[in-house]
């Protein structure tokens, strides 16, 4: 390749070089992107040796890997716009909750004008059990002894009081139940609780359902329905 060919293929790579500059000028900076390939590419160019300039093979090979590398942003840019559609078709999904009732993974009870939220749990065989209320400083404020109850999923029966009598304060409170069979060996609890989706709120980036006056992950709902056609199924 003669030294002209090589002038005029640097002349024409700096063009595209500037190009590139002034469309990219208001995309964040990729610091191994397109910009530092052709620096690369252009700066090895100026400096080799006039007598022995770069192989036709050499410049093509290199042109082949660039064309590469843009094929390479460009299904990047395509994937960057899948997730961005898809992350948006979930937030769409999210606020179909609202005014949905749910039920979800957790051992939440709130308490409201005197009236306690539906906590339940689930047994995986005939047992005794005791049920624990904790406020939000996990101090123990009622102890409940439902007795002998068999397999199946059973409500916290909690009237909001205290073990002294005394309604306590409008909040969220957490319940803990231990259960054991009459040999007395423990029996594994799945705890839940249902409420009425209000609203959508976000931490960080993650959505999470206002239920109650309570947040909770999208991920530990195992059952959604619409409280205007059926109490649930």
């Amino acid at each position: 390749m003669s030294v002209d060919i090589v002038n005029n293929s640097l002349i024409s790579l700096g063009a595209v070089f500037d190009e590139t500059q002034d469309t990219t000028s208001t995309k964040k900076e990729d610091p191994l992107g397109r910009d530092v390939f052709l620096k690369m590419l252009v700066a090895q160019m100026e400096n080799q040796d006039p007598l022995n300039p770069m192989e036709g093979a050499d410049f093509s090979a290199q042109l082949a890997q660039f064309s590469q590398l843009e094929q390479l942003f460009n299904l990047n840019d395509t994937l960057e716009g899948l997730a961005a559609s898809m992350e948006s078709k979930g937030q769409e999904n999210i606020l179909d909750y609202i005014g949905k009732q749910i039920t979800s993974e957790d051992n939440s009870l709130n308490l409201k004008d005197g009236k306690v939220s539906n906590g339940l749990f689930t047994l995986t065989e005939p047992s005794e059990a005791m049920i624990t209320i904790y406020d939000y400083i996990n101090q123990e404020i009622m102890t409940l002894y439902p007795g002998e109850l068999q397999a199946g999923t059973h409500q916290v029966d909690w009237d909001g009081r205290d073990r002294t009598g005394v309604s306590v304060s409008d909040g969220t409170y957490k319940f803990q139940v231990t259960a054991v069979t009459e040999s007395g060996a423990h029996v594994p609890v799945k705890t839940e609780a249902t409420g009425l989706v209000t609203g959508v709120t976000y931490d960080s980036g993650h959505p999470y359902l206002v239920v109650d006056d309570r947040w909770v992950d999208p991920a530990t709902v195992t059952k959604i329905w619409d409280p205007s056609v059926s109490s649930g199924s």
